[in-house]
């Protein structure tokens, strides 16, 4: 009997724990249940600095997480995502800038991007690079600072345009390391922003003292400097430009139109020339400087502030004049210029100051190939001009 009983309370037991667990839970009151983290607005709205798959240098030396992808234009919903085809038919500035959107409110992300044939911690970089190098880490604490080997940017830039074929194609076509360089730096500001500085450039000031405190950052997308202001009648032997803006360094935020309109025409450019067989060294229809050095960006420049699409053009275009001779920075827009001694202090001409100005913010020293070609033709006009002289004074 006793165990019959035992049976019967172990069978009422076993039924009351199933039925216990089969029968749904009560979700919790409101108050207590979490609430879904929302998605940021941009990557510097929320965030002390941007997102990366890099290693911020930061006291925190932490490794941080994926970068996300780039936010869309407006609040798209899941029908209006571009179909591959339709993507394919439109234009490469309209590409470009569904992929890229640009976010003027947005802050500009905390990131530095240098190129070079090898990275710091390799032992065949250029001690001549090292201290140029720790100067843009030692002034910018908490950004992520990259220096990207030119195989490494290959695999970089394959994943950021992997939706734009036209603009790897040409990347990826391009015959001389020194334009594959030129073109990285817009390549990369279009796609993630921060700042673009040649390897041989020195931090002096950080970023954050750039532009004066009473204009806010939310109004800025573009900070540039000049780079010549040759006020001379024969400027035209010596520069491209009259005015000609420095692109060793630059800050952008991502998807600015100026670095969409620069990468549209220099992708256009080179797939030009490599459907008519020229794009080869010593064949091509442009000199480096007018197909990607400072030509085709100064060109880039000006097109965007006589924009009227993002402008309102009342009377004369804006030019060289509105630039030249500028002591000060000088905001147009949602660019800054900043004047020659910025990023050009200590060349002693164009009026620019020495390195301890309180205008001077970068030091360029010109030690690596980067500007080889603008030293060069500059060196020969002028020992051209020495040698005439030469030969008017001798007896």
């Amino acid at each position: 009997m006793p165990n019959y009983r035992r049976a019967i309370i172990l069978a009422v037991f076993i039924l009351t724990a199933l039925y216990l667990l089969s029968t749904p839970r009560p979700s919790p009151p409101a108050d207590l249940q979490r609430q879904p983290t929302n998605t940021p607005k941009s990557e510097g709205d929320t965030a002390p600095h941007p997102i990366s798959t890099g290693r911020a240098n930061g006291p925190l030396k932490q490794d941080s997480r994926p970068y996300p992808p780039p936010r869309q234009l407006g609040d798209k919903k899941a029908s209006d995502q571009q179909p591959i085809g339709q993507a394919s038919a439109t234009s490469l500035r309209e590409q470009l800038q569904y992929q890229f959107p640009y976010d003027l409110e947005g802050k500009f992300p905390a990131y530095i991007w240098q190129t070079w044939k090898y990275t710091p911690a390799s032992g065949e970089f250029t001690d001549n690079f090292r201290s140029a190098e720790a100067s843009w880490t030692e002034k910018h604490p908490g950004f992520v600072h990259e220096v990207v080997t030119d195989q490494a940017a290959v695999y970089l830039m394959r994943h950021l345009y992997a939706s734009v074929p036209d603009v790897l194609e040409a990347y990826n076509s391009l015959p001389l390391p020194v334009l594959k360089a030129d073109f990285f730096r817009y390549l990369i500001l279009l796609a993630r922003g921060g700042i673009y500085t040649d390897i041989d450039t020195t931090a002096l000031v950080s970023t954050t003292d750039w532009i004066p405190e009473e204009v806010p950052r939310s109004t800025v997308g573009l900070i540039v400097g000049i780079e010549a202001d040759p006020n001379r009648t024969d400027w035209r032997e010596w520069y491209s430009r009259r005015i000609q803006f420095c692109q060793w360094t630059i800050q952008a935020k991502p998807g600015h139109p100026v670095l969409r309109d620069v990468v549209a025409t220099i992708t256009e450019d080179i797939l030009r020339m490599k459907k008519k067989g020229i794009l080869k060294a010593g064949k091509m229809d442009k000199s480096i400087v007018e197909f990607t050095g400072p030509a085709v960006w100064t060109d880039a420049i000006f097109s965007y502030l006589n924009n009227p699409t993002y402008f309102k053009v009342k009377g004369n275009n804006i030019t060289w004049e509105a630039f030249t001779g500028m002591e000060i920075a000088k905001k147009v827009g949602d660019v800054v210029v900043l004047p020659i001694t910025s990023f050009s202090p200590g060349v002693q001409q164009m009026g620019s100051k020495e390195p301890d100005d309180p205008m001077a913010f970068v030091k360029h020293d010109f030690e690596g190939n980067l500007e080889l070609r603008l030293l060069l033709p500059w060196l020969t006009q002028r020992n051209r001009y020495m040698e005439t002289r030469k030969r008017k004074n001798s007896p």
